[in-house]
């Protein structure tokens, strides 16, 4: 990879996370420069977060061209890109060297070309409260209702599928009595807020090497 190393983030909605990376990016604090987003909805605020920031962004929606519930045929007969084939086609175009799932909510099959180059973050310490419909709020009340006492995020390489690729950094925080999903939210974002860019500056330095499940990083030299 290039010295500075080309980041693409794929979103779904308000891009908080998002937020965190253009702002490392715009402070030079992120190790990688930010070249493109990818949108799964239009109308995600994300997008206009890339748009202030001047993020050049592309929106690749399911069920438009001929995607969602499968790949249908066009009128000459050929059957139309699916959605992850359209995802990483934008991809592509943006010539990323990474990926960051960035509130990304569909589940999307890892090419060979990006394996081992696509981090997701996830709010718990993975992999308790973890797998599909396990996302946002969905986290922050199953790990209250459980009756955790300490919560975290995961970064971990994204493979196909949800939560389960190798870990590469975590960060605890505890539950405190009284404890909204909110209040958790908040705090855990914040450890969210550290982790994803200090994943990702290990990723693009090439610290980073993975053994079967294990992580292992180099140290700094």
């Amino acid at each position: 990879m290039p010295d500075r190393p080309r980041l693409v983030a794929l979103i779904s909605g308000g891009g908080t996370t998002l937020q965190n990376l253009i702002d490392r990016a715009a402070a030079g604090r992120l190790g990688v420069e930010l070249v493109g987003v990818v949108s799964s909805k239009a109308g995600a605020f994300g997008v206009e977060r890339a748009r202030r920031a001047g993020v050049p962004f592309a929106i690749v929606e399911r069920g438009r061209g001929g995607n969602g519930g499968g790949d249908k045929e066009t009128r000459s007969g050929s059957l139309s890109p699916s959605f992850p084939e359209r995802v990483w086609s934008a991809v592509r175009t943006f010539n990323a060297d990474l990926v960051a799932l960035a509130g990304w909510l569909h589940l999307l099959p890892i090419p060979a070309d990006f394996r081992h180059k696509v981090l997701n973050i996830h709010p718990s310490l993975l992999p308790a409260f973890g797998g599909k419909g396990m996302y946002g709020r969905h986290v922050h009340e199953a790990v209250l209702e459980y009756g955790a006492k300490v919560s975290g995020c995961t970064v971990h390489f994204a493979d196909d599928t949800y939560d389960t690729g190798p870990i590469v950094i975590q960060r605890s925080v505890p539950v405190v009595e009284g404890d909204t999903p909110d209040a958790l939210a908040a705090r855990v974002f914040e450890a969210e807020c550290e982790a994803y860019p200090e994943a990702i500056e290990l990723v693009a330095a090439g610290r980073v090497r993975v053994e079967g499940r294990r992580v292992v990083i180099a140290p700094r030299g």
